[in-house]
């Protein structure tokens, strides 16, 4: 086990990194099939694989260890898929002084200095020691080789305000260098190379490369926890497991139902649906980030990943609410991570929610459907921020207005005669792949006709006025 006096100083409170930044490509399969490829920056998947732990303590203090097993990128902001990643590793030297200099550039808090400094003496089980924060005294930096070992590590700890800088970096080689504070998580961490069978396996496809990098993102954490189906991987923080349990199990249901409902014409064999699910709502803010205090989750469609945590209401409100998320997360892979238009992507998000037979819900009376019939042709038409815009009673209606034309679509256009609206769906989301444009794309659901735009809001208006 780790020392618990080191353990209390640097592996403290878990801070999981964020997913690697990616960007959506629409690719044509041997038989001709579209798929939707990933291409990740690669220095965020350099990043993602060496990074052991990140750790923060009640002060603000920022731990993070690394390992440098394979070589940064060598030209930065430079995309690729996991797959042509994994074949353009290179294995790090640990002979190779200039080398070990990029790596600590890469991950450095600060500009590490030109020349490094050795501690008095060499702890025992370790050598080489070098520091590389200079005359900065906000951070320690700090590269180590273990005896044995063919690479280096790293830990940066970035102090807090007011602490002696002297007596932390006394502290970090007593507590960190001399007690090997570092032994059993940096052991844990060498990479898996699995055991030879003697016969030559495939090399593993993009969903079981992303599976693997999830894994290794909270594999340091003993209080994280790793579920895998075949289409999603959950990784939490939870301390009880019958949420996260009956979580795997609806998961996939749902996204059976959001494919039946909105049928995407893409190949999603190659994708695997993350979900993080904090216990601590404060840790979930901070990777929330600002504006973002009234959520409880939210789909990250850059970094390709479902946050939640666990709200003061309990299980049957995550659950609503991932569901929610988790159709965000479909449709976006379902449009190849075109952003779709906020009547149909929150609107199918609200349906999916419940899908039970529920009322209006805003205190509509048959007096309001004429100024809602006067609103709906723009709803159609609003962005992101004229949909959210406004106040908080404006941005209720819009989405129940949302919700409302989901639910007409369901329920209540199958029923019409001649069935004027069947292909509305099919036909937005074949124009969104074509034209990367939400509003040619709901142009295109009407059959770029007003009349027929006019006709759907007549209906839905007496759709409404019947279930009053």
């Amino acid at each position: 086990m780790v020392l618990i006096a080191a353990a209390s100083l640097f592996f403290t409170t878990p801070a999981p990194l964020d997913m690697p930044r990616a960007e959506a490509y629409l690719v044509s399969t041997k038989k001709g099939v579209q798929r939707l490829e990933d291409r990740y920056d690669t220095l965020d998947l350099w990043t993602s694989r060496t990074v052991i732990g990140r750790w923060i303590d009640d002060d603000f203090r920022v731990f993070v260890l690394s390992r440098f097993d394979n070589t940064p990128p060598a030209l930065t902001g430079e995309k690729a898929t996991r797959s042509r990643y994994e074949t353009e590793l290179v294995t790090s030297d640990r002979r190779d002084a200039g080398q070990l200099a990029a790596m600590v550039q890469c991950l450095s808090p600060i500009e590490p200095a030109v020349e490094f400094a050795r501690p008095r003496q060499t702890p025992r089980g370790l050598k080489d020691v070098r520091f590389w924060q200079g005359t900065n005294t906000t951070a320690i930096v700090c590269s180590f080789l273990p005896e044995g070992s063919p690479v280096w590590y790293l830990a940066t700890w970035e102090l807090s305000e007011g602490d002696d800088f002297e007596e932390m970096r006394q502290m970090f080689e007593r507590e960190f260098l001399d007690k090997k504070a570092w032994l059993e998580v940096a052991e844990d961490r060498k990479p898996d190379k699995g055991r030879s069978s003697g016969k030559r396996k495939a090399p593993p496809g993009e969903r079981e490369l992303l599976r693997r990098d999830v894994r290794h993102g909270v594999a340091a954490y003993p209080s994280w926890h790793v579920t895998d189906s075949e289409e999603f991987t959950i990784v939490d923080a939870l301390p009880a497991r019958g949420f996260v349990e009956a979580l795997t199990n609806d998961l996939p249901v749902m996204r059976r139902r959001y494919a039946e409902v909105m049928p995407s014409p893409l190949d999603g064999s190659n994708t695997l649906c993350v979900a993080r699910i904090y216990a601590d709502r404060d840790e979930y803010l901070e990777a929330a980030g600002e504006g973002m205090e009234w959520s409880a989750a939210f789909w990250n469609p850059r970094r390709r990943e479902l946050v939640a945590c666990m709200p003061s209401e309990g299980e049957a409100e995550l659950l609503k609410t991932i569901r929610h998320e988790a159709f965000h997360q479909y449709f976006s892979y379902a449009c190849s991570m075109i952003q779709s238009s906020p009547w149909l992507n929150e609107g199918y998000a609200q349906y999916f929610e419940d899908e039970s037979d529920s009322k209006w819900g805003v205190n509509v009376t048959v007096a309001d459907f004429d100024r809602l019939e006067e609103l709906l042709p723009a709803l159609f038409f609003m962005d992101y921020s004229s949909f959210y815009g406004g106040t908080d009673e404006d941005r209720r209606l819009k989405y129940r207005l949302a919700w409302s034309i989901a639910y007409f679509i369901e329920k209540g256009a199958p029923e019409l005669r001649f069935q004027p609206f069947k292909d509305l769906k099919r036909n937005y989301i074949a124009a969104l792949l074509e034209t990367s444009d939400a509003r040619l794309a709901t142009s295109a659901a009407f059959d770029g006709s007003p009349d027929k735009l006019a006709n759907f809001v007549a209906e839905w208006k007496k759709f409404w006025i019947k279930r009053m």
